[in-house]
């Protein structure tokens, strides 16, 4: 059996299209639906291009980076340029379940949205904690990623990358939400409980000093 190269390179979206086996369907952009893709291997693969795994297989060792990503099934992993993650191949084949959305920076070469991309902090390598998906969620970026399908599935006219990059712009806010949402929920929980941890401690303190 031939081993994989250690790192997968996917320096353009026909890069990691080949990898998993799905048609090219534009040069820049790729919708993929794993559930039409046969197995494929394990890799870490530093990327050259940005992308957003909707995943809903579950991967114990994943990584992002130098460590370990928190991961579970049904979250949202987000890459940018420069990034490696992955799972190392050990020899095995398996079955990716979910979707993924990955387009080139040329994409968005004079665009505003090209200006804004330092706005979605999702992507940085510091923001290791997965996005947690409901299944509201779930479907509101799934639909998103048709439409862009749909649009490839189009005979490119002087339209349609302004098109492809709304819908990309359109994916990008929905994630920033869920992003902060999840965060402020996650801080208030933190705050209730340190709070509770606090009465804890003047409740027990009130006791001692009554013995």
């Amino acid at each position: 059996m031939v081993l994989m190269p250690k790192i997968l390179n996917a320096k353009t979206v026909h890069d990691y299209n080949a990898y998993v086996g799905h048609a090219d369907q534009h040069p820049l952009v790729s919708v993929i639906d794993y559930a039409a893709l046969p197995p494929i291997r394990h890799s870490r693969t530093r990327f050259s291009v940005y992308a957003l795994f909707l995943r809903d297989d579950c991967l114990e060792d994943l990584t992002y980076g130098c460590s370990k990503y928190d991961y579970r099934e049904g979250t949202l992993i987000c890459v940018s340029p420069g990034q490696i993650g992955g799972v190392e191949d050990n020899g095995e084949v398996f079955r990716i379940e979910g979707w993924a959305l990955l387009f080139s920076p040329e994409l968005l070469h004079g665009t505003p949205l090209a200006a804004r991309m330092k706005e979605f902090t999702f992507f940085a390598y510091q923001v290791n904690e997965a996005l947690h998906m409901t299944a509201e969620k779930r479907a509101t970026l799934i639909a998103l990623m048709k439409q862009i399908q749909e649009e490839l599935c189009r005979h490119p006219d002087v339209h349609q990358r302004t098109i492809l990059v709304a819908y990309i712009e359109l994916i990008l806010n929905f994630c920033l939400r869920f992003y902060e949402r999840q965060f402020a929920t996650r801080k208030s929980s933190n705050h209730d409980v340190l709070a509770g941890i606090n009465w804890d401690r003047k409740c027990i303190n009130k006791y001692v000093k009554g013995l």
